[in-house]
């Protein structure tokens, strides 16, 4: 047994260990999240604005992880801006003497684009590569990979899954044998989650078409974008932009399955059972009361707040308006914001220089920065950069983000242990020593 004089550092190493355990379980577990500050270090004006790397903080829990899963970090922000240098400009980006474009009383999207669908040029833009959720209208990528591997005319039977998707659904009941081409019109009508699930099971999972989707995001050159789920309800990792919404509908309405769906004003969905068919009417307003309008596509999360695609063709010339993070104005409808937005890209002369141009493949250069440059982004096999495309694969460790503090408590408490029992072994042969001493 120690003597009275080891007593005080005794209870001093025991306080220290007591303080350093109340310190580790006290520190919040918290699973890994992309870093809110990683920013390109470019002399380009992106390294001033805002969500250049990630969305802004979700204001609900849809994004949390599954248990033992997290969240992946931020895409890699190539170096030069995908579609011209102007494209990392923050503000509005406008043609040499162009007039302004709508302000925000008309306007009030935090991104926005307005493209040529012919020949791919950029009339105008806001912040087109701020990243942002996208909502429902990642279901046109959802179609356009359908599409890639499935004939418009096979046949799948409804499920109970289908059924419980959270969200729009447009009415896929078990049983029932739908059309690819019903589900796509399903998803671009009524912004089917219903018919985007059963999709994705045909393609073989929804993890499976997750990552068929950022494949070909990263093959079209939409290095914003990385979807965590098929129907555009929020998930961790996902990402888009308004430029990259605009270069996969352009895309997109090269395929006539698809550029016929967004322009249906209605359809008869098939029914399942005992219910007959019914009736399914478009949720873009734009088609029915803005002259001229191919269609598009809307979308809403409340993370993601107002998404809107809208196109239109006047005088042979096709423009599309891609509206990201928009709010309704008054009792108005978010169409209304994208009606005025091709009005205005209809008003700037076809003939006047582009502030940028939709490309149709990924740039053979897309260096990341945004990690201090110390990090280049691989490249795939198709030019994209390689980034997690399962947002939910990456593992966790169980205790968060307090792996850290636990490995030197531990360190700590092996060290503190370490100098008590040397410290208990030498006073026992002093005292032996003692001993033998008073002995003789």
């Amino acid at each position: 047994m120690p003597s009275t004089a080891h007593r005080p550092a005794t209870a001093l190493v025991a306080s220290v260990c007591a303080l350093l355990a109340a310190a580790v379980l006290s520190a919040p577990v918290v699973l890994a999240q992309p870093s809110q500050t990683t920013t390109p270090t470019s002399s380009s004006p992106s390294a001033s604005c805002q969500d250049r790397s990630i969305p802004p903080p979700a204001v609900d829990m849809s994004e949390q992880p599954k248990p033992g899963k997290t969240a992946p970090g931020p895409l890699p922000v190539p170096a030069k801006p995908v579609g011209g240098s102007r494209l990392y400009d923050c503000g509005v980006i406008t043609p040499s003497g162009a007039p302004a474009p709508p302000g925000p009383n008309l306007l009030n999207a935090q991104s926005w684009v307005v493209a040529d669908l012919n020949s791919g040029a950029i009339v105008a833009a806001k912040d087109p590569h701020a990243r942002h959720r996208p909502a429902s209208i990642i279901k046109v990528l959802t179609a356009l990979v359908a599409l890639k591997e499935l004939d418009p005319s096979t046949v799948i039977v409804g499920e109970k899954a289908d059924t419980e998707q959270e969200g729009s659904k447009v009415g896929v009941g078990v049983g029932g044998k739908y059309t690819v081409k019903d589900l796509i019109t399903g998803m671009m009508l009524d912004s089917g989650n219903d018919a985007a699930h059963a999709l994705a099971r045909k393609l073989g999972g929804v993890d499976e078409t997750v990552r068929k989707m950022n494949q070909l995001a990263r093959q079209l050159g939409a290095l914003d974008t990385r979807a965590a789920t098929p129907s555009g309800l929020d998930g961790p990792g996902m990402s888009t932009s308004a430029y990259d919404q605009a270069v996969i509908f352009k895309a997109a309405l090269k395929n006539p399955e698809i550029a016929k769906a967004v322009g249906t004003k209605s359809f008869n969905f098939p029914g399942y059972g005992n219910k007959p068919a019914f009736k399914v009417s478009n949720d873009n307003q734009l088609l029915a009361l803005y002259t001229g309008a191919l269609g598009g596509k809307t979308g809403f999360t409340d993370d993601a707040r107002h998404t809107f695609i809208g196109a239109a063709e006047k005088g042979g010339r096709r423009l599309v308006a891609v509206l990201i993070r928009a709010e309704k104005i008054g009792a108005q409808s978010v169409y209304t914001q994208a009606a005025k937005l091709l009005d205005y890209g209809f008003s700037v002369k076809a003939a006047s220089e582009p502030v940028g141009q939709l490309v149709e493949r990924a740039p053979a250069e897309t260096a990341a920065s945004g990690d201090g440059g110390a990090a280049q982004a691989k490249q795939d096999g198709n030019g994209g950069i390689t980034a997690p495309e399962n947002p939910s694969a990456a593992a966790v460790t169980p205790f968060g983000n307090v792996g850290l503090p636990l490995t030197i408590a531990a360190g700590v408490f092996v060290i503190i242990f370490a100098f008590l029992y040397v410290r208990k072994k030498r006073a026992k042969a002093a005292a032996r020593a003692r001993a033998a001493a008073a002995a003789v």
